[in-house]
Parts: C-alpha cells; sequence; structure tokens
C-alpha cells in the first residue's frame, strides 16, 4: 500500500534548477516512489494528475504557488520527504546569519546590490521568460536564457534588442556558458593555459559546447570562451542573430586564435552568413552529422565534436594525442567471452547532443539506430526487434516531474537495470557528465549498478566520461570508479560509439576507425 501527500507553499517561485534539487531531496528518501516540487501551472497540475493527484485538491492554485508532492511506503516516509523538501526549497532564502541581508525581491534590486554584475541567468518558466529577459536586458546584461518552451516569435525580438543593446542573448534552453573564465548553468572548469592564443567556442548544442572544450582543455588547449546561443538560433526563422554576435567578438579577440562553432545540422544559407562573420580568424565547423555539402571559403569542417575540437587543437598549434593504442586490446578482452547471443546495442544518455553524436557514427557501421530523439524521423521509437537503440534521457519525456539525469541517476540506473537483464544485448553505452551542476558524485551512483552487470556476466558497458581534473567531481577519480566497476572509459563520445559498434559486431579494430 502506498500513501500520497502534498504541501502547498503560496507565491513562492523556485527556479527550474531549485525545483530540481528539491525533487531529488524528497526522491532520494528510502521509501518514496515518486516526488515532485512543481509550479502549480497548467503543466505541473498535469505532472501531479500523471502521478495519481486529485485535481480538487489542488483547485484554486496558480503558476505563482509551489506544490511538494510525494507518493511513499508510509505516512511517516511521507512527512519525511516532505519536510526534506521543504529544507531543500527554502535553505538559500535563509540568512546566514542575523545580521544578513535578505535575497533580492527582483532584479532592479538584485543589479543595485551586485553592481559590478554583467550577466543574468534567467531561468523561469517559459511563458514568464522573454519578459525577465527584457527586464536583464534594460539593466545593462548580457542574458543566459535557461529556461526553454519560449516562443520563437519571442526569442527572435530579444536577440534583435540584444543586437541593437549589443549584448549577446544565449538561449533559450542554452544550459552552458564560460564566459572570462567564469562557468554559468552546467559548465566544466577549464584551466588549460600558456602562451598561445586558445580557442573560442560557439554552440548551438550544450553538452556539444562541453564534449569539445573539454577535450580541449584536457590537451591542454586555452578555451577563452564558450558562448552556448541555444538551439534554434541557427534555423531559418532565428538566422544566426546571436551565433554571428559571438563569431564576430570572438574574431575581434586578441586571445582567440581558432573559432570552433558547434551545431546540429544548420540552415546552410544561416550557416554560411554566420561562418562569413569570421574575417581574419581560423574557423571550424562541427555541424553534426552532416556529410554533404561544405561551408564557404577556407573554413575547415568536422562530422564530429572529437574531429573538430582535433582540427582546431592543431590549429592553434597543439599537438593532440591518438585515440589510445590500448583501447582496441580492451575491447577485444571485452568480446573474448561475450555470448554470441548478445548482439544489440543499447545507449542510455544524459546529454542530448551525445546521444546525437552516436546514433550518427553508429549509423556509419550498423545500419538504422532508433531513438526517441532521432536523426530522420522515421526512426523514432518503437524500434524493431534487435536494431541499435539509443535513448536520450534528458528529452521531456524522461525528465516531466523528474529532475535531469545529469542531476539525479536514480531514473536511468532502473532503465540500465532493466536493459541488462536482456540476454540479447551486447553493450549499453553511457555518457557521464561532470561540471558545476551536475551530480556530486555520478560514477558513485553508477560503479555499483556496472559492478553487478559485470559480476552476473551481463552486456558490456562502456561509459564515456565528460570532464576535466578541475571539475568538482575531480576526472580521474570519476574515471578510476567507473574502470574499477568494470566499465571502458574511451576519450570521447565519438570513441565510445565506435567501441560499441566494436563489441556489436566483435571487430575491435573499429575503434581506431576516424571519427
Amino acid at each position: 500500500m502506498t500513501v500520497r501527500g502534498h504541501r502547498v507553499h503560496r507565491d513562492t517561485y523556485l527556479d527550474s534548477l531549485l525545483i530540481m534539487s528539491t525533487t531529488v531531496a524528497m526522491d532520494s528518501r528510502p521509501g518514496v516512489s515518486w516526488a515532485g516540487a512543481v509550479m502549480a501551472g497548467p503543466r505541473g497540475l498535469e505532472e501531479l494528475a500523471a502521478a495519481g493527484f486529485s485535481a480538487e485538491a489542488l483547485d484554486g492554485l496558480d503558476a505563482n504557488d509551489l506544490v511538494l508532492a510525494v507518493t511513499a511506503d508510509d505516512d511517516e516516509v511521507l512527512e519525511a520527504a516532505l519536510d526534506a523538501g521543504r529544507q531543500a526549497a527554502f535553505a538559500e532564502s535563509r540568512p546566514a546569519a542575523a545580521t544578513a541581508e535578505a535575497p533580492p525581491a527582483d532584479l532592479r534590486e538584485a543589479v543595485r546590490l551586485s553592481s559590478g554584475s554583467s550577466v543574468a541567468i534567467v531561468s523561469v518558466p517559459g511563458e514568464y521568460a522573454a519578459l525577465e529577459a527584457h527586464h536583464a536586458l534594460t539593466a545593462g546584461l548580457h542574458v543566459l536564457l535557461f529556461s526553454d518552451n519560449v516562443p520563437v516569435d519571442e526569442e527572435v525580438e530579444l536577440k534583435e534588442r540584444g543586437l541593437r543593446l549589443g549584448r549577446l542573448v544565449m538561449g533559450p534552453g542554452a544550459g552552458t556558458a564560460v564566459l572570462a573564465g567564469t562557468g554559468l548553468g552546467f559548465a566544466n572548469a577549464l584551466t588549460a593555459s600558456s602562451d598561445r592564443r586558445g580557442v573560442g567556442v560557439v554552440a548551438a548544442a550544450g553538452t556539444g559546447a562541453q564534449e569539445v572544450s573539454t577535450l580541449l582543455d584536457r590537451w591542454g588547449v586555452p578555451v577563452t570562451q564558450v558562448i552556448g546561443v541555444g538551439g534554434r538560433d541557427l534555423t531559418e526563422r532565428v538566422g544566426g542573430r546571436m551565433a554571428g554576435a559571438a563569431v564576430r567578438a570572438l574574431d575581434a579577440d586578441p586571445a582567440t586564435g581558432v573559432v570552433l562553432l558547434v551545431s546540429k545540422p544548420p540552415a546552410p544559407d544561416v550557416a554560411a552568413a554566420v561562418l562569413a562573420e569570421c574575417r581574419s580568424t581560423p574557423v571550424v565547423a562541427v555541424y553534426l552529422g552532416l556529410d554533404d555539402g561544405g561551408p564557404p571559403g577556407d573554413v575547415r569542417r568536422a562530422p564530429t565534436l572529437e574531429a573538430g575540437a582535433r582540427v582546431a587543437a592543431t590549429l592553434a598549434g597543439v599537438s593532440v594525442p591518438g585515440p589510445g593504442s590500448d583501447l582496441r586490446e580492451r575491447v577485444a578482452a571485452a568480446v573474448a567471452d561475450l555470448p554470441q547471443e548478445r548482439l544489440a546495442v543499447r545507449g542510455l544518455f544524459s546529454g542530448g547532443t551525445l546521444c546525437y553524436e552516436a546514433q550518427y557514427l553508429l549509423e556509419r557501421v550498423l545500419g538504422p539506430v532508433w531513438s526517441n530523439e532521432p536523426l530522420r524521423a522515421e526512426r523514432t521509437l518503437p524500434a524493431p526487434g534487435g536494431a541499435p537503440v539509443l535513448l536520450d534521457l534528458g528529452a521531456e519525456e524522461y525528465t516531466r516531474g523528474r529532475p535531469h539525469p545529469m542531476i539525479d541517476p536514480s531514473n536511468r540506473l532502473q532503465l540500465l537495470r532493466e536493459t541488462a537483464a536482456d540476454a540479447t544485448v551486447a553493450v549499453v553505452l553511457l555518457d557521464v557528465v561532470l561540471g558545476h551542476g551536475s551530480a556530486e558524485d555520478p560514477a558513485g551512483a553508477l560503479a555499483p549498478v556496472c559492478a553487478e552487470i559485470r559480476d552476473r556476466g551481463g552486456p558490456r558497458v562502456i561509459a564515456y566520461l565528460l570532464g576535466t581534473e578541475a571539475d568538482p567531481q575531480r576526472y580521474s577519480a570519476q574515471r578510476a570508479r567507473l574502470e574499477d566497476a568494470g566499465c571502458l572509459v574511451p576519450e570521447s563520445n565519438a570513441r565510445a560509439a565506435c567501441a560499441a559498434a566494436a563489441i556489436a559486431l566483435r571487430r575491435p579494430e573499429l575503434v581506431e576507425a576516424e571519427t
């Protein structure tokens, strides 16, 4: 038997990051089967109804009201979880000392209290995001628009105004940026430095930006800026407004010697116009999975994130190491005793761009790959029996009412156990994203499950680790935990996808294929 309960906090707004951490605080309690912190707008009420909460009990609430809701084994567990949610939701609002100032009530007051600020992070429901972003522009700030569900017409209006004011509007749905060494959103700690000029990254793909910037950092290439522009910026409708501004800024930056543009396939005319904004600095364009056609002039193009980062590093004057001679040997050992009936590839990704890139690489070797976020619309789920399937667990259907898997791995752990129980699966492909905003110890959560799969003779597990040694989780420590649990840990997401194909086909040489 289970019990459900909720608490309402009227006129209490939490941004999306605090909503997620509050949900984690409740959901991680023993005996809790479902938990959610939601704002009581239409979407939030739909989530609560889908979880079994009575619409009548929530009648009269609106988008300014916070609801903490839990399904648990008994009343004691329920109350403890709701108490944990309240503690998490309101901990930041409590003054650290009796003399501490209360937090600012609005953006205007925040600017007054922090007169040296230059960037505002906007993380509110989509229907209010454009207004708050306009307020930030009025205050003379650049904007990182973390919110999604912002209408495209409002995005265009914001970016046009930003251009008139000489301000960046990064987003909507921009999850990462690194400006002048300061990470915003889901950001990695980039510490590589040298006397040479570095690489500036402009990205319409969040984990794509993290992938290229962390690879460059691990290779010793300075990354001067990471400017996320939102996934729609290079579409025909938005017209590359902010990507063009970002490229112009990097072209004029004396510390930037190479510009690296990352995007899923863009509108060709828009991409050409954006690249033309770079007049004197070498440019590398990564249009994920796009093989035909090419950018104008002498722009270098690469189809994968690793390939693009390698070209950019070379242009910056850094010699990049190869993919690692021991990976082929590790793959050969992994397939030596793999039962012949295990042939299928499964992927459980937290990063949408990483899932997209892996699909492209697997399709080159294995044929059609199926996904909830497929390369081609006709490859959406359900998949035919035995076909490769890669899931983007950061997509809306998996995060509705739950934190993003980068923050809370519990949903992915359950799916990993279920996937490993399938006797036809040869290999499970995972990404593990480190950095600010991500889980404190993602490898620590995954390792026991991966070790259990290994000990039971299950499929091989490949875990690509995205991060740097300076990240809060520490790259080397996370890698050691995964390898101790029996995981293969390649050096890039592209190399991980190649390793998955190599295991499925029992062809270790595929890990050395050009990406």
